[in-house]
């Protein structure tokens, strides 16, 4: 587990028990035991099930805990997830932080396996955005790859993208082209347009991106021909379930957004002590 999702898990868990749990404390007995199952209660695809796991062995390493399905699978409604065995107190402690992270997960991977099934047959990649949790990104991005997505940038630090205020700052897509190519090294440009115009200035200026942001489908098939294969092209803006098939057909290499992770629901999970 690396040191980002143990500090998540740390703080979590911290903010949840502050004192300690009053109402464990008060009705059960400090030495009791228990098992428990984590239950779907709906289709899903799992993400998160060893940060589950992590929770409960941060309170307590006694704690048995045994997976039935691994991240990245299909799991039917009605599913014992996983199987837990341990003090009863350090169960209950645990539940609600183990279940708040393995819904939200399996939810952004539930949501984006939809997507991808949406575009399946055509070479357009679901992508996620940075329009995710404060401290919770590397955990939500992950959840995307397990319902089959790919990741965009991580952070603002592993590739140039010049958007509209960038644009305007620097007076033009080309300066701000131009001005990236002589500082950013090697990092990928990519650059954002919402005209045939600018595309043409974006490809003249050899961006290595060109994203199409917010443009009809009809205006994006005409983008697609015109950049014929001389930059690699994605698509953005106002993507849905309803819409991610007609814009993947024009053409594009890819498609990004932010529901992925800023709108994903929770998938339906519980926990049951037995």
């Amino acid at each position: 587990m690396d040191q980002n999702t143990l500090n998540v898990i740390a703080a979590a868990l911290a903010e949840d028990l502050g004192t300690g749990d009053v109402t464990a404390d008060a009705t059960i007995d400090a030495r009791a035991s228990a098992q428990a199952v984590i239950l779907a209660k709906q289709d899903l695809v799992l993400a998160g099930i060893d940060v589950a796991r992590a929770v409960f062995a941060h309170l307590d390493p006694g704690i048995q805990f045994s997976a039935n399905a691994k991240d990245g699978d299909r799991v039917s409604s009605g599913t014992v997830i996983a199987n837990l065995t341990g003090n009863t107190r350090a169960l209950l402690a645990g539940e609600r932080v183990a279940l708040n992270l393995l819904q939200h997960l399996s939810g952004i991977a539930t949501l984006t396996a939809k997507y991808v099934e949406k575009v399946r047959g055509l070479k357009a990649e679901v992508l996620d955005t940075r329009k995710t949790l404060p401290g919770l990104r590397q955990l939500e991005k992950y959840a995307v790859r397990m319902g089959g997505g790919k990741n965009h940038r991580m952070g603002l630090y592993d590739m140039v993208l010049i958007k509209d205020n960038h644009i305007k700052a620097a007076g033009s897509i080309t300066n701000a082209i131009a001005s990236a190519r002589s500082k950013a090294g090697t990092l990928k440009i990519e650059v954002e347009t919402t005209s045939l115009d600018e595309v043409r200035e974006a490809l003249a200026a050899h961006a290595d991106i060109i994203m199409l942001d917010n443009m009809s489908v009809a205006l994006m098939r005409e983008a697609v021909a015109l950049v014929a294969g001389r930059a690699r092209i994605e698509a953005s803006g106002n993507v849905t379930q309803d819409t991610i098939r007609a814009i993947a057909e024009t053409g594009v290499d890819c498609i990004s957004s932010g529901s992925l992770t800023h709108s994903a629901p929770a998938a339906d999970i519980s926990m049951k002590i037995q």
